[in-house]
């Protein structure tokens, strides 16, 4: 009866449909792409410091409202604000060739793959809304929410491309782990954690627009002296400060959980509970990062990191959540480079 069953699965497997063959990249090919996705990578997180840059500096009117030119020309008289913003426009203009040529070569050389298909098109996406973004923020005074949502775009585009990266890299056998099921629990706890460091950088980014880097006074973790502030003052800069704040640390609890419950888990999921790890290290720096700007009152080196620290962090908790998603069934073997 047994080997009945067997030879009848056998047969179901024979019958069900096989991913078409697909030709294996040359070794050079995957090798040079492998490298272009790093160097796009990051370019694309220097991307986001140097608009951190651009923003804590005060450098978003230093073209004018002109837009792809700056004060009308290719390459303008330099003051201080036009050299830093014309040079955020210059690295991001390059770096948008760079993502243009990432996703043509894996869209050549891995197209089959689910992947792909949805990360190539991503990188393109939000390469272009990025892209809108900025140049509606060149040529109008825009709200503070809208100005905050640039730089939540630029993070997803980010993303997208350093996932894009981190599969080209792990094709050698590393992505096989993505196999085994995520264990219970900890698959919601790091989409949950992705979703509320995305509202955590929303709301440092309104913060920083609206200009209530220091609506709590240079005091960490208490707000002008107490812990919670009164709520007449909710509905202000203090409030926005304050909901940051508070958002953070909920952020937080969500990442320790995340890493204890991957901890029990680290047998059967090691790539979980490393990278939980590296997550836990980011959101405690991270923390640790916005005491600093408080203190130093906004110097801007500080700033920088912390834009830098929330960056790596959405970047990783990104890889994770990929991690927890099995790859697709048509897969294909892909030779070790």
């Amino acid at each position: 009866m047994a080997l009945h069953t067997q030879d009848t699965a056998r047969a179901a497997t024979l019958r069900r449909p096989q991913a078409p063959p697909m030709a294996h990249p040359s070794p050079v090919a995957a090798a040079l792409l492998r490298w272009l996705g790093l160097a796009t990578t990051m370019g694309m997180f220097l991307v986001l410091v140097m608009g951190s840059l651009v923003t804590n500096t005060g450098s978003g009117k230093g073209c004018g409202s002109t837009w792809p030119l700056c004060r009308g020309q290719f390459i303008p008289q330099f003051a201080v604000s036009t050299l830093i913003e014309w040079s955020h426009r210059a690295v991001t203009g390059v770096v948008g060739i760079l993502i243009v040529a990432l996703t043509v070569g894996v869209l050549a050389l891995y197209r089959q793959r689910r992947e792909i298909q949805i990360l190539a098109p991503a990188m393109i996406v939000f390469l272009i809304a990025q892209a809108i973004l900025g140049m509606i923020a060149a040529g109008h005074d825009e709200h503070p929410a809208a100005l905050a949502l640039h730089f939540g775009v630029s993070l997803i585009a980010f993303s997208s491309i350093a996932l894009t990266t981190a599969f080209l890299w792990e094709l050698d056998g590393v992505e096989e782990l993505r196999d085994r099921a995520a264990p219970r629990g900890v698959a919601g706890l790091i989409w949950g954690s992705l979703g509320f460091t995305y509202l955590i950088v929303y709301l440092g980014a309104f913060v920083r627009h609206v200009g209530a880097n220091l609506a709590c006074g240079i005091e960490w973790p208490l707000c002008n002296g107490a812990l919670v502030p009164p709520l007449d003052l909710l509905n202000s800069p203090v409030g926005a400060h304050y909901a940051h704040r508070l958002a953070a640390l909920i952020g937080t609890l969500l990442i320790v959980a995340l890493t204890a419950r991957a901890y029990r888990a680290r047998g059967q999921r090691p790539d979980l509970y490393r990278g939980s790890l590296v997550a836990l290290a980011l959101i405690i720096l991270q923390a640790l990062s916005g005491a600093i700007v408080l203190f130093s009152r906004i110097d801007l080196l500080s700033t920088l990191l912390h834009s830098a620290l929330v960056t790596l962090l959405f970047g990783c908790l990104s890889y994770l959540a990929l991690h927890t998603l099995r790859r697709p069934a048509s897969r294909v073997a892909y030779p070790k480079h």
